[in-house]
């Protein structure tokens, strides 16, 4: 049975990632005779020159009838004059919300070749292993009302509303809890229930939740303690569970424990398992065209598309083993390059992750 893939390589370094993810995947595909179908679509600020929005429903229907997406980034310095409502970052969110991907999956790991490309000592860092699960449809990004108005003595006054029902809270909840029970059994679920009475809510229902899940460990901690102890000690943590604006903080955080952010992928889920796959780093406006991305979290990416949309867990295996050989082989890229490794431009490192393939690793 044919399996479609929408391919929306957005802005910036986008269309360079993703050409080298499309790369590994148009490989896999014939080596392993997968039934994958690829189609391309524009989002963000190429999808606003073309047509006017950073969502046009032309993408929207070819995402919507696929059952895969794959993203590379959006936005950039062109498009920040823009209204925001038709800036590139709205395109992304409203995939996001039409789709129903409402849990976010953001594993930070630290490969062993890697360790001393992080920021923290090496025995801090070394075998990190995490997932953040972030809530994507809901809270503060989504909120009504939102805006800017002016007040009665002239003032501007900026305003965004945090909300989450109880509905959206039981069911990231649920996604943790199982991601949980595949991995060590541990969940801390991140708030600010001290200060926020939204995220009050969410502690009570996580609290409700986690009785279905008798052999999962639940903990609770501030947003803001979660932060510090990243840094401090960030292999105390299995599975995190949080709002959609502490998720995207937080991670961004765990991210450079690794080394890069170049390095890390994501999929954001339905209830059914169809996701949009991509990294999570931004579109980076300053080395876009050059060459010199990192390609290996779009690469990983598709890994994780192949493992939970599709259950290809060979082939995902398979992805991620070739990772591991080129950064054996010390092969890097600009952002994870130390004296004596080999640099190499996206394209270089696109190569030695096929080629690490074809030699099944």
């Amino acid at each position: 049975m044919t399996k479609k893939i929408a391919i929306l390589p957005g802005d910036g370094i986008g269309p360079e990632i993703v050409a080298e993810a499309l790369r590994v995947l148009t490989f896999l595909n014939a080596d392993m005779n997968l039934g994958l179908e690829f189609e391309q679509g524009l989002i963000g600020g190429a999808a606003y020159d073309e047509y006017g929005t950073p969502l046009p429903q032309v993408t929207l229907d070819l995402c919507q009838a696929a059952d895969a997406v794959l993203l590379g980034a959006v936005g950039g310095p062109k498009w920040e004059p823009l209204d925001h409502a038709v800036r590139p970052e709205r395109g992304l969110l409203g995939i996001r919300a039409e789709l129903k991907l409402f849990s976010n999956l953001r594993p930070a790991i630290l490969y062993p070749q890697l360790a001393d490309a992080s920021s923290l000592k090496s025995e801090i860092v070394s075998g990190l292993d995490l997932m953040i699960v972030r809530e994507l449809t809901g809270g503060i990004y989504f909120g009504q009302p939102r805006g800017v108005r002016t007040l009665e003595n002239g003032e501007k006054q900026g305003y965004n509303t945090l909300v989450y029902s109880e509905s959206e809270i039981r069911r990231i909840a649920h996604s943790a809890f199982q991601i949980a029970q595949k991995r060590n059994k541990r969940l801390c679920s991140v708030d600010k229930a001290n200060v926020l009475e939204c995220t009050e809510l969410w502690r009570e229902v996580m609290n409700e939740v986690a009785t279905q899940y008798p052999d999962v460990t639940l903990s609770h901690m501030y947003v803001d303690n979660a932060s510090m102890q990243l840094v401090r000690a960030p292999k105390q943590f299995d599975v995190m569970v949080t709002t959609n604006m502490f998720g995207d903080i937080l991670s961004d955080t765990a991210a450079m424990l690794t080394g890069s952010i170049g390095m890390l992928p994501s999929a954001s889920l339905d209830e059914s398992g169809k996701g949009m796959y991509e990294p999570i780093h931004g579109s980076a406006p300053d080395i876009a065209g050059q060459g010199v991305a990192n390609p290996l979290a779009t690469i990983l990416s598709v890994a994780m598309m192949l493992r939970y949309t599709f259950a290809e867990a060979t082939a995902a295996d398979r992805i991620e083993a070739a990772v591991n050989a080129a950064l054996d082989a010390g092969v890097r890229t600009a952002d994870i390059f130390a004296e004596g490794n080999n640099k190499v431009s996206t394209s270089e490192m696109g190569d030695a992750v096929i080629n690490a393939l074809k030699v099944g690793v």
